[in-house]
């Protein structure tokens, strides 16, 4: 089974907000009966599970994240779930916020058009293995 593709237009007229992945860890043992519970709990969407792992994937939808966290207290609070774990999440506000944001700004950094700065003065920070972190 496969990922369903949530668009933005899904979930502007479903009016949610909010799409996070879920990693779900139980017993070997327990993988098909806690897939069916997570299919039939309503709080969750059930995407595909790995029995050898102990892992079962599913998304959890929410208006906000306080109703998303709700969800995952509740899937955590399960009596066969082990663990679960938010991997990734989607808000759309804050995506369009931080669009607005990048649209906003200047393509070309304020220190590029500063005629008085040095080139010699410019200190690269960009390599990482070269970077005195202090300890």
């Amino acid at each position: 089974m496969g990922f369903k593709q949530i668009t933005k237009d899904k979930l502007k007229k479903e009016k949610t907000m909010n799409v996070s992945s879920i990693v779900v860890q139980a017993l070997q043992t327990n993988i098909d009966e806690l897939v069916e519970q997570l299919k039939n709990s309503e709080l969750c969407e059930y995407h595909l599970h790995d029995k050898d792992k102990g892992k079962i994937i599913i998304t959890i939808e929410g208006k906000d994240v306080g109703e998303e966290i709700e969800k995952l207290v509740k899937i955590q609070e399960m009596p066969l779930v082990m663990a679960a774990d938010m991997m990734m999440t989607y808000q759309e506000d804050s995506l369009d916020a931080e669009i607005k944001n990048l649209e906003a700004q200047d393509p070309v950094p304020a220190m590029l058009n500063d005629d008085t700065l040095d080139a010699r003065d410019i200190v690269y920070n960009g390599d990482l293995k070269k970077k005195d972190f202090g300890f």
